[in-house]
């Protein structure tokens, strides 16, 4: 049996889908008992159901007024004569979409018409607004702000999209975004996901490097905590070498001029490349660079001797194996070169060919097995800032470029060179480098490695899933997460000369805009929405919006998202602590959820009581006294 509906008023005026009701009475209960269920009231944001036939169509209240019978229009205000047959209230609804054969959908083909009655909306009916297709797959949020009803974010529509969570510090972001990650591995589906997804979290403030974090344990999960004040204190981010050998993220990384020093980075790193493999092809390249500086000594600058010295030393050969090259003095004799010695003069040349007498007081044999060990020994990062020394050498040697052009790039080089041997790892190939769950704590990194780990990692595995699915079905996905993203896709900088920012913003731009058909998914968590990039913004499917009260966030989320309504942006700066609006693809109408906070499993992002802090310190000796 059907329970009979509560009436409440008739539409008395429509302009689009805007309606007026004309209220039955004054009752002003924000919550009324029918028939066992507690329906809330005919007030702000509260949905109330229009009748048309067969056809209920849903509303929200977005304002209500009251008409005065007795008083005239001349009157200034209210007098004392308040009864219920003095005033009637009139209220305005807001069309959302109507239910038809038991199913809601968001349409314009229904409109209200004066005389439809107005009624309170039913439980069932509740349940249909904010339910879901028959067997949808689905996650639980939290519940309904005003109606208490429980809330389910579908699987497919909400997780294979780009999402986007905001909201000021304090307001929940942080929970919200554990959350919806918990509780999809809390699914049915954990097993399969792990399979065959994986997830990046970069986290700037370490909220999400608890052993339980995402309800994951150590099998399933990794934790990269990049720490740049040591490299025996954190742990390194494995990176392809294509990617980080790659003459644009150089150029960047070392804010190499065009036109002098990006011309020199993109031929040493061909050349790299493409030529040396091993220590002993590394050895007969650089002092086969030695031998054709002394053929050529009266061709080379003046300083080209000096500068091999320096770079030999660079790599780590000992003074003796140099003493014949430093100590010695060259002079050309009908321009072929002779060493003065303290044992006399040696002749180095002899039909333009190193003469024995000429290798074994340059040591050259010995200097090739010193160099070519050195290079097996070290990193790849190290093996490639020893060939740059040379190549500095080689370039200015001919005077083809100036080598105080290049000297200030070398300097930057070396500071960014000993920051990425801290936290990169360089590999051939990135199998078994990464679990289902990566998570990586830019805590204490320092600034130069927060701006590079994200995009550096973001390009490399948006990369790889690419290369992997392209003209293939999908048979894998990536998820990128990053908390606090206005730390990277800040667009305040852009075409201001910033090349590094222009660079990373095209990278996660191209992310956002191709990603979903190749399976990459970002998420991205910030409290200031107006400092990233419109076009990313733009881009993202879903979103969930914590409490925002600065006028630049709320008028880019405006101007941004198209379904979100003017009655819910209203309501963004009175939102409390974990209270949220969910809107988008996956949803048909906004909804208002308080997201549920676990006791337990949750960020390390919790606000600091003071007087608790105090009151325990109390008995303990003072830390800072």
């Amino acid at each position: 049996m059907t329970n009979p509906i509560k009436r409440l008023g008739v539409i008395v005026g429509v302009d689009g889908s805007i309606s007026q009701v004309g209220m039955y009475s004054m009752s002003n209960d924000s919550q009324m008992l029918w028939y066992g269920d507690v329906l809330n009231g005919p007030k702000i944001g509260a949905f109330l159901t229009i009748n048309q036939n067969d056809v209920k169509i849903i509303a929200t209240v977005s304002s209500e007024k009251v008409v005065d019978q007795q008083n005239t229009v001349r009157s200034v205000e209210f007098d004392n004569r308040f009864h219920k047959d003095s005033i009637n209230r009139v209220i305005t609804l807001k069309t959302k979409g109507v239910i038809e054969k038991n199913k809601f959908q968001v349409t314009s083909q229904y409109v209200p018409m004066i005389g439809n009655e107005v009624t309170l909306t039913t439980k069932e009916e509740l349940d249909l607004i904010f339910g879901l297709e028959l067997g949808e797959d689905s996650v639980y949020i939290g519940k309904s702000l005003l109606e208490g009803q429980p809330i389910n974010i579908p699987i497919n529509k909400f997780f294979a999209s780009h999402i986007g969570i905001f909201g000021n510090t304090g307001s929940g972001k942080s929970n919200t975004l554990h959350k919806l990650y918990l509780e999809l591995f809390r699914s049915k589906y954990k097993d399969a996901i792990l399979n065959c997804s994986q997830f990046f979290v970069i986290d700037f403030n370490g909220e999400y490097t608890s052993d339980n974090a995402f309800g994951l344990d150590k099998k399933q999960k990794q934790i990269f905590e990049i720490d740049t004040r040591s490299s025996e204190a954190g742990q390194k981010i494995p990176i392809k070498e294509s990617y980080l050998f790659d003459p644009d993220i150089l150029a960047i990384l070392f804010d190499a001029r065009p036109a002098t020093q990006v011309p020199f980075l993109r031929n040493a790193i061909k050349v790299f490349n493409n030529t040396i493999n091993d220590g002993e092809q590394f050895a007969e390249f650089e002092v086969g660079l030695l031998v054709s500086i002394i053929k050529g000594m009266k061709s080379v600058s003046f300083d080209a001797l000096d500068n091999w010295i320096k770079a030999a030393e660079v790599v780590g050969i000992e003074d003796e194996l140099l003493e014949g090259l430093k100590k010695n003095r060259f002079r050309l004799e009908y321009g072929n070169p002779k060493m003065t010695t303290p044992g006399g003069e040696v002749k180095i040349l002899e039909d333009n060919q190193i003469t024995d007498e000429g290798k074994k007081y340059l040591k050259i044999d010995d200097l090739k097995e010193s160099i070519s060990e050195y290079y097996e020994q070290a990193s790849p990062i190290s093996k490639l800032s020893y060939f740059l020394e040379f190549q500095r050498v080689y370039t200015s040697a001919w005077t083809s470029t100036n080598i105080e052009f290049i000297n200030p790039l070398f300097q930057r080089m070396k500071s960014a060179f000993e920051s990425l041997e801290k936290v990169v790892e360089v590999k051939e190939d990135l199998n078994d480098c990464f679990k289902s769950m990566n998570i990586i704590s830019l805590v204490h990194a320092n600034q130069e490695t927060k701006r590079l780990i994200p995009m550096l990692l973001s390009k490399m595995i948006y990369d790889e899933q690419k290369s992997a699915i392209a003209g293939n079905n999908v048979t894998q996905t990536r998820h990128l997460i990053i908390d606090e993203a206005h730390n990277i896709l800040n667009a305040e900088y852009r075409n201001n000369g910033d090349d590094w920012q222009d660079y990373r913003l095209s990278v996660f731009e191209e992310i956002i805009k191709e990603g979903r058909k190749f399976g990459f998914y970002l998420t991205i968590s910030s409290q200031r929405p107006a400092d990233i990039s419109t076009t990313i913004m733009s881009q993202l499917h879903n979103y969930l919006i914590h409490r925002l009260v600065n006028d630049k966030d709320l008028k880019m989320l405006e101007n941004t998202m198209p379904t979100l309504d003017i009655n819910s942006y209203q309501m963004i700066p009175s939102l409390g602590q974990g209270e949220a609006i969910i809107t988008g693809n996956s949803m048909q109408v906004p909804v208002f959820v308080k997201v549920e906070k676990e006791e337990t499993n949750r960020p390390k992002s919790d606000d600091i009581v003071l007087t608790k802090l105090w009151k325990n310190n109390q008995l303990y000796n003072y830390p800072y006294g």
